[in-house]
Formats: C-alpha cells, structure tokens, sequence
C-alpha cells in the first residue's frame, strides 16, 4: 500500500501506474489518458488538473476521490467497483462519461461540462448540480429525487421517465422539462 504521497507532473500513458493500492495521495497535473488503472484501488486521494481521456478503470475502487480541474473524457465510471464508490466533480469536463446504474446519493458536480454524459437507471438521490452544463446528458429511468439543479443549464430530461419528486430547478432551466411536448415558452 502506498500511503500520503504526492505524484507531480507523471506520464501514465507510457509507463503504468504500478498495481497498488493508494491511499491519501495527491496526484498533480498527471496524465493518465489511455491508461490502465484496472482492478487498482485509490481512497481519500485528490486528482488535480490531470487527464483521463478513455483511461480503464474497470473494477477500480474509487472512495472518497476528488477531482478538481481535470479532464475525465469517456470514462465509463459504471465499470468501477461500485461498493465504495464515492467521488466529487469540481470544474472538471466529464463529456461522454457512463454512471450507468450506478448508486451515487448526494454527489456533488460543481462547475463541470456533463455535456453528453449518461446517467440512465442512476440513483442521484440529494446530489447537486452546481453550474454544470447538462446539454445532451442523458437522463432515463434516473433517481432525481432532491437533486438540486437550480444553478445547472442546458438541462432537458422526461418527467415522466425519472422521478424528480422534490428536486429543485429555476425559472430557466424548468423549461427542459417540457421539450418533448414541443411547446414554445415565450417571455
């Protein structure tokens, strides 16, 4: 196990990462695109400005793992071991990434472009959506209950294929919910 230790500036997508575990580091401006991170587990770690375009994270423990300003392109986080699961977004792009069926209550997104991310069967239960572009996000059979999406935009998703009892929306973006009725909504 590798214990409260900072990684600078490292190519991962030329020499792996070693097969450990990882628990309380910091990894800064890292590059981990293409990267295997397979079968590997990482708790109380921060990822700061780093990228992990299409990295493999297959059976990954990830809990309690903050990112912060980094790229996660096509990361498919519906692969993960989803027992420990638990991760925080903050000015972050996560474009094209899967939460597919996943369990992920009171997750915090917090300035990140979601723009084409899947979500389809995920429990969101109590999570925020704190400034995020959600253009094209897909949202089906979703547990939106409590989600808070007052401050997010370009958000579109069925009312009556998720259930939102209790999330919060503003004037602005309300008007997602109504685009399959084909409606115009003028000021």
């Amino acid at each position: 196990m590798i214990e409260n230790k900072d990684f600078e500036n490292l190519n991962y997508s030329d020499k792996p990462l070693n097969k450990e575990e990882y628990e309380d580091c910091r990894f800064t401006k890292c590059d981990f695109v293409n990267a295997d991170l397979s079968n590997m587990s990482f708790t109380d770690c921060q990822f700061t400005d780093c990228h992990f375009s299409l990295t493999n994270i297959s059976h990954t423990v990830l809990n309690n793992i903050h990112f912060s300003n980094c790229k996660l392109l096509g990361i498919h986080f519906n692969n993960c071991d989803d027992l420990f699961l638990s991760v925080s977004f903050d000015n972050c792009n996560l474009e094209l990434s899967v939460f597919y069926n996943l369990t992920l209550k009171k997750m915090l997104f917090k300035d990140c472009n979601l723009t084409s991310v899947d979500f389809t069967e995920t429990n969101l239960s109590g999570s925020t959506f704190q400034n995020c572009n959600l253009k094209h996000a897909l949202f089906q059979n979703t547990m939106l209950e409590r989600v808070n999406f007052k401050t997010a935009y370009n958000l579109s998703l069925d009312p009556e294929n998720n259930k939102i009892k209790y999330a919060k929306f503003s004037k602005e973006n309300v008007a997602g919910l109504l685009g399959k009725y084909q409606i115009k909504i003028e000021n």
